[in-house]
C-alpha cells in the first residue's frame, strides 16, 4: 500500500518532498523558536546586568534545562496517551502564560530578579513537552524513507538559539525588554496558529496505544525499560548522548573562547556564522535524507566533527573560527538527524512517546553537566596549565600557543579526539550494524526498500517481526534485558 500523492510524493521509489503540512508546523515553530531564543538571552543579559552575579547567570541557564528533564517522564506519557497536535497547543500556551506574565511585570514596573527563574521554568517545562509530542509524531506524518529529511529540518530551530545573540541585541536596542516580550508573544501565537492551521493526515496526532493498561509506576520506567530490553538500540542512545555532552561542554566555552582573542563584535558574526552552519546542514539533511548506510555515515560526519573541533585550538584566529565553527555545527543536524531516525524507526509506535522522552533525558542531562564542569575546568586546570612556564604551556603550548584562551583551546583539541575516538567506536560496533540491519529489513518487509507505505496506515502493525530484539518486556520494568546471544540469534536473520 503506498500513500496518498498529495501526502506524499514518490517517483521511481524515491520520495521527493515533505508533506507540506509538516512543513507548515515547522515554520510556526521555527518563527515561535526564534522568538523564544531572543527572550532567553536578554533575560540572561538582565540578569547579569541587575545582579553583576554569574552565579545567578548560571543558575537561569539550569532554570532553562533541568525543568525539561524532569518533566520528560510525564511528556512521553502524555505524548502515548493523548492528541499530541493537542498536546503541542496547550504547551505552547502555556509557555505564553510564562512570557505574559514577565511582559505584565516589566508593564507594571514590578519585575524583580527571583521572579524570572519561576517562569523560565515554567516555559522551558512547556517546552520540553512540545519537542517530545512532536518528534513522536514524525513517523506518522512522513513515509518512512522520508523521516530522516523530516528529522533534518526539524533540527534547523536550534540555529536561530545559536544566532540568537545577535539577533538579540539588535532587539533589544530598538525595542527593550517590554518589545522583545511582545515579539516572543507574537511569535508564539503565530507557531499556535500554524499548528492548528496545518493539514495533516487523518490519525496521524492520535497516539498509536494498543490498548495495553499499565500501572502508573510502569508508564514512568517505560522508556528505560525498553532501552534495557533492546540493547542495539540503548547502545545508540548512548552514543547519541555521549557526543551531546562533548557538544554541550564546546557549547559553554565557545563564546570565552572567542573573546580571549577578539571583541563582542567579531563574537556576534561568528555566533551568527554559527547558527548557519547548523541551518544550512538541516536544510542538507532534509533535501538529501542524510549518509545510506546511516552507521557508518554517522562515523564519517563524527570524524569531520572531531577535526573540526580540534582545528578551534590551532590559532587564536577569527578567520579560523568562522570556517572551523560553522562546518562543526554544520554536521550536527546530520548526525542528529540520522540517529533519531533509527530511534524512530526501531521503536513501536505505542511506546513512541516514552522512548523519546527517555532518550531525551539522556541526552540534555549533558547539558547542566557541561555547564558546571567546563568553566571549573576551564579556569583551574587548562588555563593556568597553558600559561608559559606550566607544565603544558612548555610543551602543548610550542604547538597552539600560550597565554590567555590557550587553556580552552587545549580543551577544545581534546573534544576533538575524544569525538575520533567515538566515530572509531561506532564504526566498529556491531550492535549498531545490526540494529540498522533490522531496521532496514523490517522496513523493506512493510513497505519497500523506498519505505512509500503511508505510516498512518501501518501503525497498527507494531514492529516485532522476526529480526528484531524482544521488546515487550520493555512494558514490565522488572523483566531481564535481552541476552547478548538471544541477540546474536534473532538479527543473524537481518
Amino acid at each position: 500500500m503506498t500513500s496518498e500523492p498529495d501526502q506524499h510524493e514518490v517517483s521511481r521509489g524515491r520520495i521527493r518532498a515533505l508533506p507540506l503540512g509538516l512543513l507548515t508546523v515547522w515554520f510556526g515553530q521555527l518563527v515561535s523558536s526564534a522568538g523564544s531564543a531572543i527572550t532567553a538571552f536578554v533575560l540572561g543579559v538582565w540578569v547579569f546586568e541587575q545582579t553583576g552575579s554569574t552565579t545567578q547567570f548560571a543558575m537561569l541557564m539550569l532554570s532553562a534545562v533541568v525543568p525539561g528533564i524532569l518533566i520528560s517522564p510525564f511528556a512521553g506519557i502524555w505524548a502515548d496517551r493523548y492528541n499530541r497536535r493537542v498536546l503541542m497547543v496547550v504547551a505552547d500556551l502555556t509557555g505564553g502564560v510564562g512570557t505574559a506574565s514577565l511582559l505584565t511585570l516589566v508593564l507594571t514596573d514590578h519585575l524583580a530578579t527571583w521572579q524570572i527563574y519561576p517562569l523560565t521554568m515554567l516555559t522551558a517545562a512547556a517546552a520540553a513537552v512540545h519537542g517530545i509530542a512532536f518528534s513522536s509524531t514524525l513517523p506518522a506524518l512522513v513515509a518512512a524513507a522520508n523521516l530522516s529529511k523530516a528529522n533534518g529540518l526539524t533540527q534547523t530551530t536550534q540555529a536561530v538559539q545559536i544566532a540568537a545573540p545577535v539577533l538579540a541585541a539588535a532587539m533589544l536596542a530598538a525595542f527593550g525588554l517590554r518589545g522583545v516580550l511582545i515579539l516572543d508573544l507574537a511569535t508564539m501565537f503565530f507557531g499556535v496558529f500554524m499548528l492548528v492551521s496545518a493539514r495533516l493526515p487523518p490519525g496521524s496526532t492520535s497516539p498509536a496505544n494498543n490498548g495495553t493498561k499499565i500501572t502508573v509506576r510502569s508508564d514512568l520506567t517505560h522508556g528505560w525499560a525498553y532501552l534495557r530490553a533492546d540493547r542495539p538500540l540503548r547502545d545508540l542512545v548512548l552514543v547519541f548522548t555521549a557526543f551531546n555532552a562533548v557538544f554541550a561542554v564546546a557549547g559553554v566555552l565557545v563564546q570565552p573562547l572567542i573573546l580571549s582573542f577578539t571583541g563582542t563584535e567579531t563574537l556576534g558574526v561568528l555566533m551568527l556564522l554559527g547558527g548557519a552552519g547548523i541551518f544550512v546542514g538541516g536544510l542538507v539533511m532534509a533535501t538529501w535524507g542524510g549518509p545510506v548506510p546511516r552507521i557508518p555515515g554517522m562515523a564519517k560526519f563524527l570524524v569531520l566533527g572531531g577535526l573540526a573541533l580540534a582545528a578551534h585550538a590551532l590559532a587564536p584566529s577569527a578567520l579560523l573560527i568562522g570556517i572551523v565553527a560553522p562546518l562543526f555545527l554544520c554536521a550536527i543536524p546530520i548526525l542528529g538527524g540520522s540517529a533519531m531516525t533509527l530511534i524512530q524507526q526501531r521503536t513501536k509506535p505505542e511506546s513512541m512517546g516514552r522512548v523519546i522522552a527517555t532518550v531525551r533525558i539522556l541526552a540534555q542531562a549533558a547539558m547542566p553537566v557541561g555547564y558546571l564542569i567546563a568553566g571549573p575546568v576551564a579556569d583551574r586546570i587548562f588555563e593556568p596549565a597553558m600559561q608559559p612556564g606550566h607544565w603544558l604551556g612548555d610543551t602543548l603550548g610550542k604547538v597552539i600557543g600560550t597565554g590567555e584562551g590557550r587553556g580552552i583551546a587545549a580543551i577544545y583539541l581534546v573534544l576533538g579526539l575524544l569525538t575520533l575516538l567515538l566515530a572509531a567506536r561506532v564504526a566498529t560496533w556491531r550492535n549498531l550494524r545490526l540494529l540498522e540491519a533490522e531496521v532496514d529489513a523490517r522496513l523493506a518487509q512493510a513497505g519497500g526498500p523506498a519505505g512509500a507505505e503511508s505510516p498512518v496506515a501501518d501503525r497498527g502493525r507494531g514492529t516485532g517481526e522476526a529480526g528484531e530484539p524482544e521488546v515487550a518486556a520493555a512494558l514490565d520494568p522488572d523483566a531481564p534485558a535481552a541476552s547478548d546471544a538471544a541477540l546474536d540469534v534473532e538479527t543473524r536473520g537481518a
